[in-house]
């Protein structure tokens, strides 16, 4: 039977089976040709929806937009400041106002309670562009990028380094399980992922031949593995004093040349960006002048090598999302 998507809410994919994965993958391979090649798909004209932020982003916001466009709808965007949503009018009414004018919503900001409730009340489907529990646009993204580095996704060996209690690390160990690669978390124990989100993706796991690990051994995390991912020591809305322990717990956990050279020939590295792999930017010097540190979640050696694949990955939000968009509304 095939896959249908006609109405259905991107929330987490935890609520989506592999074969319905499959399908948005294999879709956003088939709008990524028709974008390189240069022709036109706007299947979705006359169609309108409506971009959420709490969060502010550079990959979610324009691979929304360009998705929307390229399909022919019409896109508006409402910054923090833009919308009475949880302050003058209740999420329930915000939902039920916008779900009459437009066609689907996409919200990124800080609460999983929140996409939820916007998704009960609004009558249209509601994409999650990240909270802090769930990032399923970007694991969308991460998936077709391993396919195409590697080949495949079912037996990759999969290494997260880093807080693998944050929303990345928790969608990537969903996103494993279910298309069965084999899901490793290197962290310090105290930054382990929740044992009830881990148990439930051992029972996934299990059903589609791979498996969930966590270890706070790097030498044994990251070796043989085909991926090496990381994301940022510290999540945007999390206070700046954290910085010190997370530095102080996570810099044995940096994806560096050394880490690289365990990992199995011909691994790629992985991160969702933003990243501090230099001084380049107006936080990364802050932290330089305040603890000596120029690099931190990976060095500007490996981001830079032909390993990377961080540009790639960043292109294939947007062919992910296209294909959400149009399973959904189509």
């Amino acid at each position: 039977m095939g896959v249908n998507l006609s109405g259905k809410s991107l929330l987490k994919l935890l609520d989506f089976s592999p074969a319905e994965i499959r399908y948005l993958l294999d879709l956003a391979k088939n709008f990524k040709d028709l974008k390189r090649a240069g022709v036109p798909h706007r299947h979705l004209a006359g169609k309108n929806i409506v971009l959420l932020f709490e969060k502010t982003s550079t990959r979610t916001r324009c691979a929304f937009e360009v998705a929307g466009m390229d399909l022919g709808m019409g896109v508006t965007y409402l910054d923090p400041g833009s919308s009475q949503m949880g302050k003058k009018e209740s999420i329930p009414d915000t939902a039920r106002v916008l779900g009459r004018m437009f066609d689907g919503i996409e919200y990124r900001g800080f609460s999983q309670q929140l996409v939820e409730e916007l998704a009960a009340y609004a009558g249209v489907p509601v994409w999650n562009g990240l909270t802090d529990q769930f990032h399923p646009t970007q694991m969308l993204a991460d998936l077709l990028t391993i396919e195409e580095k590697l080949g495949k996704l079912k037996g990759v060996r999969f290494t997260f380094l880093g807080d693998a209690r944050n929303n990345v690390a928790n969608s990537l160990m969903v996103a494993c399980a279910k298309m069965g690669l084999h899901f490793t978390a290197c962290a310090p124990a105290a930054l382990f992922p929740d044992p009830q989100l881990v148990e439930t993706c051992k029972g996934i796991a299990a059903e589609t031949g791979g498996s969930i690990s966590l270890t706070s051994d790097l030498k044994a995390g990251v070796a043989g593995a085909d991926v090496l991912y990381t994301d940022i020591w510290v999540s945007m809305g999390e206070p700046d004093s954290v910085w010190e322990q997370r530095i102080q717990l996570l810099s044995p956990y940096q994806v560096n040349a050394a880490a690289m050279a365990m990992a199995a020939p011909g691994a790629i590295f992985m991160h969702c960006l933003p990243s501090f792999h230099d001084l380049k930017t107006t936080i990364g010097q802050q932290i330089y002048e305040k603890f000596g540190i120029s690099e931190m979640e990976v060095t500007d050696q490996v981001f830079e090598s032909p390993a990377s694949v961080v540009f790639d990955e960043a292109e294939n939000r947007m062919h992910t999302i296209k294909a959400v968009l149009y399973a959904t509304l189509k």
